[in-house]
């Protein structure tokens, strides 16, 4: 099979397009024909050195793709070959095949597209797992979501609607405000202009800059407010005013979904299946995909995601 292969840390170019050998089933995996997989940050800080594989994980990049099961190996009775799925990845998924656990795959849910459907996973899991099994949000709390644009917010928007919640988002421009608005979002704070934590209360946020917004996420959030933090895009270290987090009740959670073990994915794959699906099933919740890519030319969708001026996924098609 072909693959994206990196020999070493740099940027775009060092992604090459090569011949590996394809990977076989272990007890309980599931090999997939790979139709399509997407690019996340967490790959391109692979690709740049700074997020390692974890052990015994494939080396390419990718953390969700989707396709056709080609073979199951042993112990696997949930699928069989021919089954259409998706699936959430610990790496491998710029590839044209891949192995992975049965516990982390999923059928394409009905009238999802099933090269879309190569988006859903990874966004899908992080936020089930994040704004609602994490900080348990509830119908009619107010969510703040940092980077609304981002593939993980433009579901995160559309799933906490969907469950009766008010959300607010901050986003780059006023472009993006307004496709944020479109998903379903009630505000829209552009970061550039305005300090969001004198804008929005909120009872939960899901943050993905880290260190750099961390005052200013504890100074929004209400009393009893949970603050998810998922990404560190804005440093790693920030000052925590511990008297505002005790005098709030507050909580801060920080959290990462590539390392955790096969049967905690599971229970978070479980959950997207039973609470996610029916919505995309009934169309009220969709994919928003920005861009195509051909998989070997993952060097230009890394540009793309890298620019910030994508909105929503950008996938790499086999």
């Amino acid at each position: 099979m072909h693959a994206i292969v990196i020999d070493k840390p740099g940027g775009p170019e060092v992604l090459a397009w090569r011949q590996v050998p394809d990977p076989r089933p272990e007890r309980g995996d599931v090999i997939i024909d790979v139709a399509a997989s997407a690019v996340n940050r967490a790959d391109v800080l692979q690709r740049q050195g700074l997020y390692s594989p974890p052990p015994g994980a494939s080396p390419y990049p990718g953390l969700e793709c989707s396709g056709v099961v080609a073979e199951v190996g042993p112990d696997v009775e949930a699928f069989r070959p021919g089954d259409r799925v998706c699936a959430l990845l610990t790496g491998g998924g710029y590839a044209e095949r891949v192995a992975v656990p049965w516990q982390q795959v999923m059928r394409v849910p009905e009238g999802v597209d099933l090269v879309e459907a190569a988006g859903l996973p990874e966004v899908a899991c992080t936020v089930w797992s994040n704004v609602f099994m994490t900080a348990r949000l509830r119908k009619g709390e107010t969510l703040l979501v940092h980077g609304g644009a981002s593939g993980i917010g433009t579901l995160a928007v559309q799933l906490a609607k969907a469950f009766g919640s008010h959300v607010v988002v901050t986003a780059g421009s006023a472009e993006k405000i307004a496709r944020c608005l479109e998903l379903g979002a009630d505000e829209g704070i552009d970061y550039r202009e305005e300090d969001f934590s004198e804008k929005v209360r909120a009872d939960v946020i899901l943050d993905i800059i880290g260190g750099g917004y961390l005052a200013g996420n504890v100074r929004a959030l209400k009393t009893g407010g949970r603050l998810v933090v998922i990404g560190m895009q804005g440093g790693t270290r920030g000052e925590l005013d511990l008297g505002a987090l005790l005098t709030k009740r507050a909580s801060v959670h920080g959290t990462t979904l590539r390392a955790r073990p096969v049967d905690e994915k599971g229970v978070i794959v479980r959950g997207v299946v039973d609470n996610v699906w029916p919505l995309l099933d009934a169309g009220a919740i969709r994919p928003v995909v920005h861009a195509r890519v051909p998989m070997s030319d993952a060097a230009e969708a890394h540009r793309l995601l890298e620019s910030g001026e994508h909105v929503g996924k950008i996938l790499l098609v086999g």
